[in-house]
């Protein structure tokens, strides 16, 4: 059993990683590449990054030992329903030497395997943006929001990023002098935190600088916010609670009341030691009492364990997961 290697890959739109593990958790090889997403970069240039982060990973691994794979990605539908997108990425599995099946999942359902081995539970993703969804039997079930920067992700990085700068709008259109949240996106925004003698010179110039990029960047500002936050400056505090009860109100939409399965965290706004993390966690504590609340862990690692449940020789894939996931908190 020790003999036998999984592939888990986590691919994401800014990078990919790729892990070779044995099924007694001997870690073989890991690789990374850059942002393998086709909805974002393309199927080829997709495939691309795959088969470079697959040929770390299977650096001096034997290709025929691996059994199973699975490719965590957001946008899986579109990857499946996409016949040439799905062929690039079968070139790319070839080429690395593979000759095993793959499966492809949706990110969230990877991040909620790297926090738990339960077969039913809730993962809340905040990143850039912010997407719930509830598990059942190892799939994703219901989701809410994931409806991007234009219609939803709400309490995401985006959005803390975009309710920054309206603040910083609002406080110049009344001529109020911006506080420290505003002064510190005025300086990432124009470079400086002096305000005009006309302020509406400035208002007009912050949103020069926002328009002229693309929006999404707006989730550049997020780290503002939380550094602000945890200096206790007030609007920054107000809008990490805004943000957490947007993010607990997308949960409730498909997590039934009373569920005692856990949930898992993901996305760097909560599984990082941050205001937002601790909101969050505040907030479903209160309204799921007694449900663990589990931080997602390493995706690659998360993907291999979906791929390793379904051999034969796993009795066990509960038992398996600490093997292979690195625990979380």
């Amino acid at each position: 059993m020790s003999d036998t290697v999984v592939v888990g890959l986590d691919v994401g739109g800014t990078s990919t990683r790729a892990l070779a593990v044995t099924l007694s958790g001997n870690r073989l090889g890991t690789g990374r590449a850059g942002g393998g997403n086709p909805t974002s970069h393309g199927a080829e240039r997709a495939a691309g990054e795959l088969l470079a982060a697959l040929r770390g990973a299977l650096a001096g691994v034997d290709p025929a030992r691996v059994r199973a794979g699975t490719i965590g990605l957001a946008g899986a539908g579109r990857l499946l329903a996409d016949p040439a997108g799905r062929a690039a990425f079968d070139r790319a599995w070839r080429d690395a030497g593979l000759r095993c099946p793959y499966a492809v999942h949706g990110d969230a359902l990877v991040a909620y395997a790297s926090g738990t081995a339960s077969t039913a539970g809730t993962v809340l993703i905040a990143g850039t943006g912010a997407i719930a969804a509830q598990v059942r039997d190892l799939r994703l079930d219901r989701i809410a929001d994931g409806h991007g920067w234009l219609l939803g992700d709400a309490g995401s990085g985006f959005w803390l990023g975009r309710e920054a700068v309206r603040r910083l709008l609002a406080d110049l259109d009344a001529g109020r002098e911006p506080g420290p949240l505003g002064r510190r996106a005025l300086g990432e925004l124009l470079g400086g935190d002096e305000v005009a003698d006309r302020p509406r010179d400035t208002v007009d110039a912050v949103v020069q600088a926002v328009t002229r990029r693309p929006p999404v960047e707006l989730a550049r500002l997020a780290p503002l916010v939380v550094t602000s936050a945890d200096e206790g400056e007030p609007v920054a505090a107000e809008l990490i609670a805004e943000a957490a009860a947007h993010l607990a109100e997308s949960v409730a939409r498909i997590r039934p009341a009373g569920a005692q399965d856990p949930v898992v965290l993901g996305g760097g706004l909560l599984t990082a030691d941050t205001p937002l993390a601790v909101a969050v966690r505040r907030e479903l504590a209160r309204r799921w009492p007694g449900a663990p609340l589990r931080a997602a862990g390493d995706g690659a690692a998360g993907a291999a364990w979906l791929a390793a449940r379904d051999l034969s020789e796993v009795t066990d894939p509960t038992a398996l997961h600490p093997l292979l996931v690195p625990p979380t908190t």
